[in-house]
């Protein structure tokens, strides 16, 4: 088998293996009470089974596997950091932000659900989220469950995801220039796929300053990933993307699609994830997985 073939399969295996371990994990986490709060947990498994690529969990599970991080203890943030993302996903499709109907192919929360109950679901995804952290059963080095509350906390807060958030609705207001639609992604999609990175290796026990290929990786493929996804909402599909598309084009919003051209914005996807497998190269093959991670992100179709 050629080394690509190798590639593809370590992948696909990738990703069927935490498809099914982050499910199984939120359906033992988060069983029905038989009282009143039912509706709550019903929406929260609704939203966080059977739906999404996984690939924040993924990336932090293949990082902490290259230094030796037992898989229960890294799946186990791994879901911390997917708990943070679905709960964004949930409010981000709420009337008030994006008003959108449908997600992973199946009608939103508050669709399903109501508009209430979408915004507890993803309160309580928020809560969550730390409190796995903060369990001994996720790390028993009290330093180490600090540092990972601390890094997801920036990340998803306003220097992370909710930042990058507001700057987006103002982007429906401003005409922003590619500097500034960079920090926004950086912000917005970059700081938790920088997230995931960051707590795999502070689960290998890795000093600061020994992450610094790690997180050049990191923003390497956090751009890339969001240059395609304003590629795909250019001229994706639809029904394999499981959401509506072209909403920044009716909305009047700058991409890197409207500012760079789609055949620009393609290639400054390819170098970046170039650039991405680069920083890996004082990494072997413990670290393939990574790559392919980073090549399937500009070859993925939703």
């Amino acid at each position: 088998m050629t080394s690509t073939g190798v590639s593809d399969s370590l992948l696909a295996d990738g990703l069927v293996r935490i498809a099914r371990d982050v499910d199984e994990t939120f359906d033992q986490l988060l069983p029905l009470p038989q009282d009143p709060r039912a509706r709550l947990i019903e929406a929260m498994r609704y939203a966080c089974i059977g739906g999404g690529k996984r690939l924040r969990p993924l990336l932090l599970t293949a990082t902490a596997e290259m230094f030796g991080v037992d898989r229960d203890a890294a799946l186990r943030a791994g879901v911390a950091i997917e708990a943070i993302h679905v709960y964004s996903l949930i409010h981000d499709d709420l009337p008030c932000m994006d008003d959108d109907a449908l997600r992973h192919g199946k009608p939103t929360v508050h669709r399903a659900f109501d508009e209430a109950t979408a915004v507890l679901a993803g309160d309580a995804l928020h809560a969550f989220a730390f409190e796995l952290l903060a369990d001994p059963e996720t790390s028993g080095d009290p330093f180490t469950r600090i540092e990972l509350v601390a890094t997801l906390g920036q990340a998803s807060g306003f220097q992370g995801m909710a930042g990058g958030q507001m700057m987006d609705m103002m982007a429906e207001e401003s005409a922003f220039d590619l500097q500034t639609i960079t920090r926004l992604q950086q912000l917005k999609t970059g700081a938790l796929l920088g997230a995931s990175v960051e707590m795999g290796a502070i689960l290998g026990r890795i000093p600061p300053e020994g992450r610094t290929n790690l997180r050049g990786y990191a923003r390497d493929i956090g751009l890339a990933f969001q240059i395609v996804d304003d590629l795909l909402d250019h001229e994706g599909d639809e029904e394999a993307a499981g959401k509506a598309l072209r909403k920044d084009a009716v909305q009047g919003k700058q991409t890197f699609v409207s500012l760079l051209g789609p055949e620009r914005a393609r290639s400054q996807a390819q170098m970046l994830v170039d650039q991405a497998v680069a920083q890996l190269a004082s990494h072997g093959v413990e670290a393939d997985l990574l790559r392919a991670l980073a090549r399937y992100i500009v070859e993925r179709n939703h």
